[in-house]
């Protein structure tokens, strides 16, 4: 086993904190001291001795994830990190918003243009081989860049003349907004700072210690692999790191039991999905095991596993103490462990590349569509000036006069049909509103709308359709639609108001269209009585208006009473379309939409 750095160079001595409690036994219980008051003085010295492994060798122990908001026990850690580099060792800060070819490298747009010529430059990557890349709010990257760090992390090999760097990902994230496991599963340290006071920070002086104590383990790569398993941990990566922090911190010599119960804490610990499983205890009485005959041959003493299997108790137990204390309870109670995070800003919706062009602004064309003509436009009044400078090219283009095309996308627009179908004449409603739901979806391919069909009587609504394009299928939930019964206007207006901010939270624009008399009889509850029905549709028509969703009334009635203030309640278009066969009706809600 070889604790070493890709490129094969031996770390360097670690430089440890004089005092370090608790450092590598960590106590099991709180009655030995390792209580929750105790836990960042704790915290604190692990985070100090992170920062100065990963100051050796940033890429062979991948980075750290701090998890604190801004403050100066955050930059009281990045300043230690930072002055325990070596001299002249690239640090950078990731952009945010930055792109692929600042990222990995690629075109020099300016210089290009100005030269005539392609001209390369060298990404972020590139210039920090050797050194660490601090990424702010890691836990919003987006998920191509962090793709990118993640690939990178993996083939950045000296064979390979790739860059080799480090990542320092600063986790500003609450609850279950983490970094994303793809980033977070490849650097060794995981570090929690949210309950570490800066008068925890006032740590002694750093001086070289020689961590070469304990017990030389015959075998620390398998006895780290046993603890993973132990924690529930699947990956890999998480044994191979703590792996080489052992090797760092045994310098030279043989790796101790010390080292081993370090390396757990620092990289195991942070990583488990599960609390060891508990040692059955012995039986009572057990036989004597019969004397060894002469047949089995003489015994092998020195093969005893009792005192390899207590210093794996004692590591154990010393992870255990060491795991964090959210995570603990969690574990104690039977939750699921932290959700993976979801890189970059949830609902953002990417970067439009189609749709009707509507104008042209300055931009960088690799990130959205070249507008020639105004480019064009933009360079031909400096033409004069920019050959009297000596061009000699029929036409000079540079990066200020680049235009690229401002695209508006038609929103998807989803309309939900809420139909009356009590009554009478609910036979001839629902027929109408089948007709015209067909039509509307027949055009809804090359419109790029949905329909969704919300029918009420009796005692409540039903969702007959939910939000489609698809005609088969709207005519299957439409066969066999039943009618009649009393009017439950408000459970109607509910249950499509409901399916039209699921709509809207998905993206696309709801518009609601009510068919009904506007004549309720049948309350939220079930029970009849038009007075308190009238009161509760009217007030369902008001929640609705407030919700912002715009809406369409048409009044199937005869005498057109109800639904008209209900359309006022809900401030909607009102229609009167008491015969209306589903071509008028399907005219209708197209002209107002």
């Amino acid at each position: 086993m070889s604790g070493r750095g890709a490129s094969g160079a031996k770390p360097a001595a670690v430089a440890l904190p004089l005092s370090r409690p608790s450092l590598t036994r960590g106590p099991s219980s709180p009655a030995e001291g390792g209580g929750k008051a105790d836990v960042p003085q704790r915290i604190w010295p692990d985070a100090l001795l992170a920062a100065h492994l990963l100051a050796t060798d940033p890429h062979g122990f991948g980075g750290a994830v701090v998890r604190a908001g801004p403050g100066p026990v955050r930059e009281r850690w990045l300043d230690g990190l930072r002055a325990a580099l070596a001299p002249g060792t690239p640090w950078r800060r990731l952009p945010p918003g930055i792109g692929d070819d600042s990222l990995l490298g690629g075109l020099d747009l300016a210089a290009t243009l100005a030269a005539g010529r392609s001209v390369a430059r060298a990404g972020l990557l590139a210039e920090t081989d050797g050194g660490l890349i601090v990424v702010p709010m890691a836990e919003r990257l987006p998920p191509g860049i962090a793709a990118r760090l993640a690939g990178a992390l993996d083939t950045g090999t000296a064979s390979e003349r790739r860059a080799r760097f480090g990542l320092v990902l600063l986790d500003e994230g609450e609850g279950d907004e983490t970094v994303a496991e793809a980033l977070a599963d490849r650097v060794a340290f995981r570090i929690d700072l949210s309950g570490v006071g800066i008068a925890h920070c006032d740590a002694p002086a750093v001086a070289a210690v020689n961590t070469e104590v304990g017990t030389p383990e015959a075998d620390p790569l398998g006895t780290l692999c046993r603890l993973a398993e132990a924690l529930g941990i699947a990956s890999l990566r998480g044994p191979i790191l703590a792996a080489r922090v052992a090797r760092a911190l045994a310098a030279d010599g043989p790796i101790g039991t010390d080292a081993i119960t370090a390396a757990a804490r620092l990289v195991l610990a942070s990583r488990a999905t599960r609390l060891p499983a508990p040692e059955e205890a012995p039986p009572e009485e057990t036989e004597a095991p019969p004397p060894p005959s002469e047949e089995d041959g003489p015994t092998d003493q020195a093969t005893d596993p009792a005192p390899a299997d207590a210093a794996e108790d004692r590591v154990l137990a010393a992870v255990r103490a060491a795991i964090p204390a959210n995570l603990l309870d969690q574990l104690l109670a039977g939750g699921v462990r932290l959700s993976t995070a979801k890189a970059g800003r949830v609902g953002q919706p990417a970067a439009a590349r189609t749709g009707r062009p509507i104008g042209s602004r300055r931009g960088d064309p690799r990130r959205g569509r070249l507008d020639p003509l105004a480019t064009l436009r933009a360079a031909a009044p400096w033409q004069a000036l920019r050959r009297a400078e000596g061009e000699t090219r029929p036409i000079v283009v540079r990066r200020d006069d680049l235009r690229i095309r401002i695209l508006r996308q038609r929103t998807e627009t989803t309309t939900v049909f809420c139909v009356d179908a009590s009554g009478s004449a609910a036979l001839e409603r629902l027929a109408e509103a089948k007709g015209a739901v067909e039509l509307l979806l027949a055009e809804a391919y090359v419109r790029r709308d949905r329909v969704a069909l919300v029918a009420f009587r009796g005692a409540g609504a039903e969702l007959v359709l939910p939000p489609t394009r698809s005609l088969i299928r709207a005519k299957r939930g439409l066969s066999g639609l039943p009618g009649g019964g009393g009017t439950p206007l408000a459970a109607g207006i509910d249950a499509a108001l409901t399916v039209a901010l699921g709509v809207r939270r998905g993206g696309s624009r709801p518009v609601i269209v009510l068919l009904t008399d506007g004549r309720a009889n049948v309350a939220r509850s079930g029970e009849g009585g038009r007075a308190r029905a009238g009161q509760e549709a009217l007030q369902a028509a008001r929640a609705l208006r407030t919700a912002g969703v715009p809406a369409l009334v048409i009044d199937t009635g005869a005498r057109g009473e109800g639904a008209r203030s209900v359309a006022d309640a809900m401030a909607a278009r009102y229609l009167v379309l008491p015969r209306a066969d589903a071509g008028l009706l399907s005219a209708a809600v197209r002209a107002a939409l």
